[in-house]
């Protein structure tokens, strides 16, 4: 692990500061600065400490003390930067957590006043009820931060309509250098020379900034200079060096003319805003902006996924496409498309390809009614056709365009599913050229690739806007593929100025792209960006080593050069993934699990709740990488390091199928666990929870005694705090008999009555009786039974042991081994295509599916993995029997009834909710509605434990409580065990299995 070697007196600041600083030695803050070390590019430098300023007085404070210290301060949103902007030795300044407020929304005006920390679809969603957006609309919308995307001047996918940050700028409020904080907002002639003047102006340094730019930019060399070396008019996306061009037309203009201005046409203005959007937090550390807004697209919108056999074709396409009026133009090549087969989520997006095109064209068309975007789409569509363009046109509508969107902003993650030490490389991917230029720049970039450098590129994203997001697949692990790192950048370099491009569309220059800025720009125009932040930036504080004097691109890379490290030996088989650590390193440090409870799903439920890196789910792929990759012998401090970030992950598995990378970090924390008790011992309460079958067993001799302590309030109390269980945390009943003892005695009645009323001699059905079910939740295994023989099936609890499931949640994995091995061994004669197994509790039923194949040994994984394909939960099984027509709708009441649903997390990630509200919808007049709802913080035994009680309780709070409450009517259905218990702690209400439901229903 990283360990300081000498620190500045940190401990001096607590005393007045708000916020959260982490800088010792202590298992906390290493992980803290672990955590820092990296952000979504190749880069990694350990910070000496990690800020989460909660005032702007924070954030002086902290420009003081780097500067008496000689540190840099480096200002992160949510580390999403691919050119290494917020990867550096000094201070990390986190503003996520606590600058994240929307200040004030004007909708007459069209404007709104942000802290830098709001998220861009956040924003979007309290601006909805307005009318307006934020146009701006990066692949990362859903956690890129405003601060971000002013640093970069973001742009998105609408931009050929919406534009970039800068566009949409109109103020920034910023900490300078000198400790001074000010306004930059939009100038006139007037206004500009008070501030030479030193009118209006807060500080000296602030006129200073304005006597010189109006002394750089009056002259008509640097003019000229600028014209001639930065990239041509016609490229819209240009964020190479400083954005000096941005400012150049103030000073241009002739100011004789103004007098015969027209009167429509206003007064040309002056705005540092604009210079600051793209500066990547180099020149001062914004607080506040205020942002211009645009009214909300047309309602109706229809999208053309045009395919292709050929890029060039494709990029041709395009400028049919642009020439239509399209509002957007993406691309997404058949590398990323093979990837989304494999992809949980993204299997579930690309229903619209067909066969396998060699790139699909995304066009979309907005209008006001469907008849003029069927128009619009359809015209585009023969003029493709003329042209033979293409050869399959599918042609979607309104929210059926969301999937084809959801999968081309996950291109640039899903890459990291690759297997092997070839990972696609942020290198040449922001290149941007005029549009016009685009057939021809990609056709030599892709020959100069191969024949140069022995390299394949993938393709996608912004063709509308000149910008295609070009990946290589590069072996930074060895010392040949940093070589051919730098070497492509370099000859793309001179490709890109053939061409009058810009090295950087969107990205940022960073300490990636720096070295290649003067001669991009030229060496004049790069001497004026270094005199330009040593202007704005004299102590060099804010972020240094960022677009000027930065140290060399293919140093300071994530891993040593030529390095073998051996992948660690594991209870889990994790060879699909090429090793345990190479399933770490998968994170491509997107930050998809950084999205709020706003922008639904379920991945990261803690994060969710506290917004801190520490708990998402790259995070905590970064400290295990850390961990496997940097040391090999740890410590026990390295050991709780590890420990003190992965324990709020509620392996709620949302991340296997959410994130792009598909990261299991279910699977990591449990490995990881099992590894720390080999070394440190299994803790009492894990031990406990571990062996919830065993111990429930034993109080099923006397349940009454058992409910006794549980129903009276102080014993339930006590007995909680004994086994480290929260107080206020009610505990579930003991059915007075088993649901396998209750049904043996009930076929055994039947047998020797010879009656088999109930017992059906239809389609026979395995059923798993899961621990849960059998001791806890009996009458949910009863109705179900009955449900299914009523229906004509006949059902049988074969022999088996209990799932494993509470073992696998408290890390004891050899433990869940040996459950599976013996549940495999069981069952795989008898579950077959025409006997299948179904399961009522989702987190049980699906270790079969989810984890037994990668636990058993060899001579059983064939047999796991039939087992598997022939499990199903109760409502899945339900859906396909109702889909072949074997289910008779007429025998459910017809009484009108709204149902609300609540998914089980490992029932999103690993099924669908598609099934459940299908089945619920059986009955002709229930009006069944999903809750939008994640995950509902119980997650096993974690929200009854007493140090995470509080925060299960906050992450139900986040929709799912309210959503409940509100639906006073409705039926709460919850197919978990866990949800259903964790509704009635968090609202009073019973929620019902949707088997409950359904029995209930039957005439």
């Amino acid at each position: 692990m990283f360990r300081l070697s000498q620190n500045p007196s940190f401990a001096n600041l607590l005393p007045s500061f708000d916020g959260d600083l982490y800088f010792d030695n202590s298992p906390e803050h290493t992980a803290q600065r672990i955590l820092y070390a990296t952000d979504a590019s190749v880069y990694q430098e350990m910070p000496i400490a990690v800020a989460l300023p909660k005032t702007v007085s924070d954030i002086k404070q902290l420009l003081r003390f780097a500067q008496q210290h000689g540190l840099g301060l480096i200002p992160r949103a949510a580390g999403t930067s691919l050119a290494g902007q917020v990867v550096g030795s000094g201070i990390v300044v986190d503003i996520s957590k606590y600058f994240g407020k929307i200040l004030d929304i004007s909708a007459d005006e069209q404007w709104v006043r942000v802290q830098p920390g709001v998220i861009r679809d956040d924003l979007n969603a309290s601006l909805k009820p307005h009318g307006l957006l934020f146009g701006p609309e990066t692949s990362t919308a859903s956690r890129a931060m405003i601060g971000g995307m002013i640093g970069n001047n973001s742009c998105g996918l609408h931009s050929i309509i919406w534009g970039t940050t800068r566009n949409h700028l109109l103020e920034v409020k910023a900490v300078l250098s000198d400790g001074a904080e000010v306004t930059f907002g939009p100038l006139t002639r007037d206004q500009f020379e008070a501030k030479c003047r030193g009118e209006t102006v807060v500080s000296p340094l602030e006129q200073r900034l304005y006597v010189q730019f109006r002394d750089w930019l009056s002259t008509p060399t640097v003019q000229q200079h600028i014209t001639d070396g930065y990239p041509k008019p016609t490229v819209t996306r240009r964020n190479t060096g400083y954005a000096l061009d941005a400012l150049v037309p103030f000073f241009s203009t002739d100011t004789s003319s103004l007098a015969a201005r027209p009167e429509n046409k206003p007064e040309p203005t002056f705005n540092f805003a604009h210079l600051i959007a793209g500066s990547e937090g180099t020149l001062c550390f914004i607080t506040e902006a205020k942002l211009n807004l645009l009214p909300l697209p047309p309602k109706e919108s229809a999208l053309v996924c045009a395919h292709f056999n050929t890029i060039r074709q494709s990029l041709e396409a395009n400028l049919v496409a642009l020439a239509h009026g399209c509002s957007a133009s993406e691309l997404v090549d058949d590398y990323i498309l093979q990837l989304t087969k494999t992809n949980i989520e993204q299997t579930k997006n690309r229903t619209f390809v067909e066969g396998d095109p060699k790139a699909i064209l995304m066009v979309e068309f907005f209008g006001d009614t469907s008849d003029e975007v069927a128009k619009k789409a359809a015209d585009f569509v023969s003029a493709l056709g003329q042209k033979e363009l293409g050869y399959a046109y599918p042609t979607l509508f309104d929210t059926d365009t969301l999937k084809p969107w959801a999968l081309r902003k996950a291109g640039l993650s899903i890459m990291y599913n690759i297997p092997g030490d070839d990972k696609p490389a942020n290198v040449i991917e922001d290149t941007a050229v005029d549009v016009h230029d685009l057939p021809d720049y990609i056709d030599e970039l892709d020959r100069m690739a191969w024949e140069q450098h022995g390299l394949k590129l993938e393709y996608s994203a912004h063709a509308g806007a000149g910008e295609i997001h070009v990946l290589p697949l590069i072996n930074l692990k060895s010392s040949e593929g940093r070589a051919t790192f730098r070497a492509l950048l370099m000859d793309t370099a001179q490709l890109v100025k053939k061409y009058g491009g810009s090295l950087s569309g969107e990205h940022g220059d960073g300490r990636l792209r720096g070295e290649c800025i003067a001669f991009m720009l030229g060496p004049e125009n790069f001497q004026l960006c270094k005199d330009v932040k040593d202007l704005w930036d004299p102590h060099n504080t804010f972020n240094p080593g960022k677009i000027v004097n930065t140290p060399p691109m293919n140093e300071s890379l994530r891993s040593e050069a030529d390095r073998v490290i051996p992948q660690p030996k594991t209870v889990f088989d994790f060879s699909k993934d090429g090793g345990l650590l190479e399933l770490a390193e998968k994170c491509s440090g997107s930050g998809d699990c950084r999205k709020t409870e706003i922008s639904g799903g379920t991945m990261c439920p803690s994060y969710m709740a506290t917004r801190r890196e520490r708990d998402t789910t790259r995070g905590r792929a970064n400290i295990l990488r850390h961990f496997y990759s940097s040391i090999e012998k740890p410590s026990n401090h390295d050991y709780e390091a590890v420990k003190d970030v992965l324990d709020l992950c509620l392996s709620c598995k949302a991340c296997k199928a959410e994130c792009p990378s598909s990261v299991d970090m279910t699977r990591m924390k449990a490995e990881f666990t099992q590894q720390q008790y080999r070394e440190t011992g299994v803790p009492l309460r894990a031990r406990l929870v571990g062996n919830f079958t065993k111990l429930m067993s034993l109080a099923s001799v006397a349940p009454w005694t058992y409910n006794a302590i549980y129903d009276n309030p102080a014993l339930r109390r006590a007995a909680n705090r004994a086994v480290g269980f929260h107080p206020d945390r009610t505990m579930p009943e003991l059915a007075m008999v088993t649901l396998r003892k209750w049904f043996a005695t009930r076929s055994k009645k039947a047998v020797h009555s010879g009656n088999s009323s109930g017992i059906n001699p239809g389609p026979q059905l395995l059923v798993f009786c899961d621990e849960f079910t059998n001791y806890n939740d009996v009458q949910v295994g009863q109705k179900a039974i009955q449900l299914l023989e009523r229906l004509g099936y006949s059902v049988t609890i074969p022999e088996h042991v209990e799932s494993g499931r509470t073992y696998l949640s408290k890390g004891l994995v050899d433990k869940a081994k040996a459950i599976a091995i013996r549940n495999v061994t069981l069952l795989k004669d008898l579950v077959t295509d025409d006997m299948p197994l179904i399961g009522l509790e989702p987190s049980a039923i699906l270790t079969f599916r989810d984890e037994y194949p990668v636990l058993v040994p060899d001579n059983l994984k064939s047999d796991a993995e039939r087992i598997a394909k022939n499990v199903f939960l109760f409502e899945e099984w339900l859906a396909r029997e109702t889909d072949a027509g074997r289910i008779d709708r007429n025998l459910f009441t017809t009484t009108a009834q709204v149902v609300k649903v609540h998914g089980h997390c490992h029932q999103k990630a690993l099924s669908s909710m598609i099934p459940v509200k299908k089945v619920l919808s059986l009955p002709h007049n229930y009006t069944v509605q999903l809750i939008p709802s994640g995950c509902c913080g119980m997650a096993g035994s974690f929200g009854y434990e007493a140090e995470h009680y509080d925060l299960s309780m906050q992450i139900g709070e986040l929709v799912l409580f309210p959503a409940v409450r509100q639906a006073e009517t409705a039926i709460i259905s919850a197919a978990g065990t866990s949800c259903r218990h964790q509704i009635k702690d968090g609202t009073g209400r019973k929620a019902q299995h949707p088997a409950e439901i359904l029995f209930d229903a039957l005439l």
